[in-house]
C-alpha cells in the first residue's frame, strides 16, 4: 500500500513512526509512506499557503490553488482515494479503516489554522474527523488512520487472525453480525491483591475457553 500526506509539519511524523509496527511495514515493504511539505508549492519566496477570509474573520485559511498544484504532482505517482482530515468530517469508525485498508494508495490532506478554503470539496473523495474536538491540525488525525489502516494489511501484524476478533470489528457469533468489543484479557500472576484471573481461562478447556469470550463478547458488544 502506498500513502502520500500533504502537511505543513513534515517533521511530526518522523519520530511517532520510526520505531512502530508502521516502522516495521515500511521497512518490510508493505508499505510506503511519502510526507509532502504543502510550502513545496507556494509561489512566493515566503512559502506562503494561507491568506486572510474573504468576509473577515480570526485566522488564516489554506489556499486552493496551493493544495490543488501540490494534489496535481502527487497525483502522478498515486491515483487513491483523497481525504481531507477535518474536524467537519464523518466520524472516523473501524469500518472506515477496514475499507481504506481495502485501497491500494490514499492521499491524506492534512488541514489547519481556521480550515481550508471549501472548494477542496471540488478536489477530495472524503472528509473525515477522528472526533467530535477541535485540535491544532490534522497531523494527529492523519497518524492515527494510518495507524488504524496498516495494522490491518496482510502480513504487517504478527498473526493475521489478531486483528479479526478486535474491538469496533464485525464477527459472526452463533449465526449474528456482531460489532465486537474485545474480551478482556489476563496474564501471569494468577493471583494478584486477591483478583483472580477466571477459572475458565485456566481450566485447558477450548471449548469452556471459547464459551467464556463468547460471553464477554456479547455481554459487552
Amino acid at each position: 500500500m502506498r500513502i502520500d500526506v500533504l502537511t505543513l509539519f513534515p517533521k511530526m511524523f518522523e519520530s511517532p513512526f520510526a520505531e512502530s509496527i508502521i516502522g516495521r511495514a515500511i521497512k518490510n515493504n508493505k508499505l510506503i509512506l511519502k510526507i509532502h511539505n504543502l510550502r513545496d508549492w507556494a509561489t512566493d519566496t515566503y512559502g506562503t499557503v494561507d491568506d486572510k477570509p474573504f468576509g473577515g474573520g480570526v485566522g488564516m485559511v489554506l489556499k486552493i490553488d496551493v493544495i490543488d498544484r501540490a494534489l496535481n504532482d502527487i497525483q502522478k505517482e498515486n491515483k487513491g482515494k483523497i481525504i481531507l482530515l477535518s474536524a467537519k468530517g464523518k466520524r472516523y469508525e473501524q469500518q472506515k479503516s477496514e475499507e481504506f485498508a481495502s485501497e491500494e494508495s490514499l492521499i491524506l490532506i492534512c488541514g489547519h489554522y481556521e480550515g481550508v478554503d471549501e472548494r477542496i470539496k471540488n478536489l477530495i473523495d472524503e472528509e473525515i474527523s477522528i472526533g467530535d474536538y477541535v485540535l491544532t491540525g490534522g497531523e494527529i488525525p492523519a497518524m492515527a488512520i494510518i495507524d488504524s489502516v496498516v495494522r490491518l494489511l496482510p502480513g504487517v501484524l504478527g498473526k493475521d487472525e489478531s486483528n479479526k476478533s478486535e474491538s469496533f470489528s464485525e464477527i459472526e457469533i452463533d449465526g449474528k453480525k456482531i460489532r465486537v468489543i474485545e474480551h478482556p484479557h489476563f496474564t501471569r500472576p494468577q493471583e494478584y491483591k486477591n483478583w483472580k484471573v477466571p477459572e475458565e481461562l485456566l481450566s485447558g478447556d477450548p471449548k469452556k475457553i471459547d464459551e467464556w469470550k463468547k460471553k464477554q463478547i456479547l455481554k459487552s458488544s
